[in-house]
């Protein structure tokens, strides 16, 4: 056993990880759907996460306190102190949360997602970047807010100027534009023209630079004043979804659709690292510790993760290869393919509770609409007369569930095929008759 150990402890420190080191590394698991967003307290430390499964975690170490409120899955969060946090989603609604007592204040308004948010430099004012080409600007104290329209499509990304006066914003209209919010009613100016859609900015704290990363995976640093390029980082991976910087250690973490987080040293402009982080699928959301030596990561997986910054280069790609909704299609029936593609991440099969987007769908066959305990249905759903049936899911999925079931939370898409949707009913009747059988 004590050559075991002394075998272990020599591995990891020729691999340069001491056990306390390995230990750093951190999974933060609860969600029931891919984490979109997450945001790293600069003062606690404390982590919030964002999912596609409708909730906002709030993470006391590894262990989750869910909140609840949202519609539809929730794209951003944002700390606003260590009382309150802010979150945006694909209900359009923008939600503040008081973290002591759970309670919270919608903000409504926007006609698209709400794809980030971002507080002023004096904490009095909350801006929206939505997919309805808008930027809304909020009290913090709550209330009515107004709207910046100028973008030609969806606002994907936000920056205030250290001293307020001014708001960027990226847009999937390929441009970058700076507001005066002195005078918000004036045009604002565009400083960068890329082409293809900008998805996210960072903004120097001295305002002297912009980082930038763009659908066309374009990684770029320009001058705020005049959108001259200053530095160049892009590689041959696309898009580019996440950004983070870390003042204290000058560190701008970058994460794109192939896995990857490119680390930057913005002292000396140049790449430190670039760590293949995930097995499969993109890196949506990054941020970094107070003390910069860590950084978290969410994606695909309903896993948030954080590795030390120093030892990234020791470790594998996390996330699992097989899980359901990124295995090769080719390996799976129809039947489970159709199911795979249009019902996995937002349903499960297995026994409630749930944290999925959607109802489970254990024990379905027989059940009417709208009665699985516990779960927020829609009004449409919650006094439905429908009962899932061979007949019932494929008019469903035939007309569509915004045809089938007008005001429903199920997202608009439709199995053309009868062939698909008689392969998907099949799947489904042995995969959750199976899973009730076994558990009885």
């Amino acid at each position: 056993m004590r050559a075991r150990l002394a075998s272990l402890l020599g591995f990891l420190a020729v691999a340069g990880l001491t056990p306390a080191a390995a230990q750093d590394f951190t999974t933060l698991k609860g969600h029931g759907g891919p984490v979109m967003g997450l945001d790293v307290h600069d003062v606690t430390g404390q982590v919030a996460t964002a999912s596609f499964d409708n909730s906002v975690g709030l993470w006391e170490d590894r262990t989750p306190r869910w909140m609840d409120g949202h519609e539809a899955a929730v794209i951003t969060v944002r700390f606003l102190d260590e009382r309150m946090a802010m979150s945006g989603g694909d209900d359009f609604d923008v939600i503040l949360w008081n973290l002591e007592s759970g309670a919270s204040t919608r903000l409504e308004g926007h006609q698209g997602k709400v794809a980030e948010l971002r507080l002023s430099p004096d904490g009095q004012t909350i801006a929206s970047a939505s997919w309805d080409g808008s930027i809304g600007l909020w009290p913090r104290s709550g209330g009515s807010g107004t709207f910046l329209k100028g973008h030609g499509a969806g606002v994907s990304d936000l920056a205030f100027s250290p001293d307020g006066t001014r708001l960027y914003s990226s847009s999937a209209d390929g441009t970058i534009r700076v507001w005066n919010l002195n005078a918000p009613e004036d045009k604002p100016r565009v400083i960068v023209d890329q082409g293809f859609g900008v998805n996210r900015l960072i903004l120097a704290p001295d305002e002297t630079w912009l980082a930038y990363g763009a659908v066309d995976g374009v990684t770029r640093v320009v001058a705020p004043e005049t959108g001259e390029t200053l530095r160049d980082f892009s590689l041959d991976r696309r898009p580019i979804l996440s950004m983070a910087y870390h003042e204290g250690t000058a560190q701008l973490a970058v994460g794109d659709g192939h896995g990857f987080i490119m680390m930057i040293d913005t002292a000396e402009w140049r790449i430190m690292r670039d760590f293949r982080a995930m097995r499969q699928g993109p890196v949506w959301a990054l941020d970094f510790s107070p003390d910069g030596r860590r950084i978290y990561a969410g994606g695909i997986e309903d896993v948030a993760f954080a590795w030390p910054v120093a030892l990234l280069d020791e470790f594998e790609p996390v996330g699992g290869a097989t899980r359901s909704f990124l295995r090769d299609p080719e390996d799976m029936p129809n039947g489970e393919r159709q199911f795979m593609r249009k019902c996995s991440i937002c349903h499960a099969l297995t026994p409630p509770p749930s944290r999925k987007a959607g109802p489970t769908l254990y024990g379905l066959f027989g059940r009417r609409a709208g009665a699985v305990e516990g779960y927020p249905y829609s009004e449409t759903l919650a006094g439905s007369d429908i009962v899932w049936s061979d007949d019932t899911i494929d008019a469903l999925f035939d007309l569509g569930p915004d045809h089938y079931i007008p005001g429903s939370k199920m997202p608009m898409q439709r199995i053309t095929a009868a062939a698909d949707r008689r392969d998907l009913v099949e799947f489904l009747r042995v995969a959750s008759t199976a899973k009730k059988e076994t558990d009885q």
